[in-house]
């Protein structure tokens, strides 16, 4: 197993049990062995960025329908932070409609993915998205989280 971009952990906002765990299985099969810690909501998620001994991640994978406020409200609240506005944030959701895909990406989203129907599919996507920013990817220093 391997520890990419530094070894920090990958914060995924997700409510869905059942794409959490096609999530942690593609982690799996790409061989990563970085810490992916879970927000089901994004008070959730706030609290793990924004609260008492917020996280350094490697990056963000950030669903847009979530209970209460939703994923674009929560990526913008992200973006005013200082020292999150660089956190890299990958936009994973079911929505195909262009026009949550350009508030995305209005909003400082790094990339938007939709959700594969198909699961090996869904795993191959998401291996590619493990391998893109943890791998391929080099931010200069400080343009990470909590820098």
């Amino acid at each position: 197993m391997k520890f990419d971009a530094d070894g920090r952990a990958v914060l995924v906002v997700e409510d869905s049990d059942d794409d959490f765990d096609t999530v942690v299985a593609s982690a799996k099969l790409a061989g990563i062995g970085n810490l992916l810690v879970r927000a089901i909501d994004a008070d959730a998620a706030a609290a793990l960025l924004f609260g008492p001994g917020a996280g350094d991640f490697a990056f963000m994978l950030l669903d847009y329908k979530l209970p209460g406020l939703d994923g674009l409200s929560l990526l913008r609240q992200v973006r005013l932070d200082s020292r999150l506005s660089h956190l890299p944030t990958v936009v994973f959701t079911t929505s195909s409609n262009p026009g949550d895909r350009a508030a995305f990406y209005g909003a400082g989203a790094n990339a938007f993915h939709v959700k594969e129907v198909q699961y090996l599919e869904c795993l191959r996507t998401l291996q590619a998205i493990f391998d893109y920013w943890l791998n391929r990817v080099v931010l200069p220093k400080g343009m990470n989280a909590l820098a």
